[in-house]
């Protein structure tokens, strides 16, 4: 007969399991929905129509000198947009920057790599398993729009530029 703690830590290995399935197909998802916002801007952008470009964003002018949608800021829930040159560490939503901006006061004190545990209290949230798990999230969403480097398994240092962009 298996212990009540063999149970419950096959249980837990079974949810852990689960919560990264869904994890991934939640990322999935994301991506092809950034590529359908971009599909829609690019064809906003080729038709000339500033209301199918302007609706994620104010338009302005991109780094090249192209009309296209280059938020000013982002809401909260928002997507993290793409980096590219000339675009503001104002532009992904504020608990984005709220990362960012750990990861840039680490690059400028000279302190290591920030880990996710790490981040999770210096944001002043409570370290359980929950938190830690949406600020890991974060960081990797950082990661994979070109704002953040992930240069160890699990550890996370900002971008090359000095304003907390790559």
């Amino acid at each position: 007969m298996a212990s009540v703690l063999g149970r419950l830590e096959e249980r837990e290995r079974a949810a852990r399991k689960r919560v990264e399935e869904l994890q991934a197909e939640l990322e999935a998802a994301q991506s092809e929905w950034d590529e359908w916002l971009i599909a829609r801007r690019r064809v906003g952008e080729v038709w000339g129509g500033d209301e199918a470009a302007g609706r994620d964003g104010e338009a302005g002018r991109a780094p090249g000198g192209n009309e296209a949608t280059v938020p000013s800021a982002a809401r909260s829930g928002s997507v993290v947009p793409i980096w590219r040159q000339g675009l503001s560490a104002e532009v992904p939503a504020p608990e984005y920057q709220q990362v960012m901006g750990l990861l840039a006061e680490r690059r400028v004190t000279g302190a290591g790599p920030l880990n996710c545990r790490e981040a999770t209290a210096l944001l002043g949230l409570e370290v359980v398993p929950a938190k830690v798990e949406g600020v890991r999230v974060k960081l990797k969403r950082l990661v994979s729009r070109g704002w953040a480097h992930e240069p160890t398994p699990g550890r996370f240092v900002c971008g090359g530029g000095t304003d907390g962009g790559p």
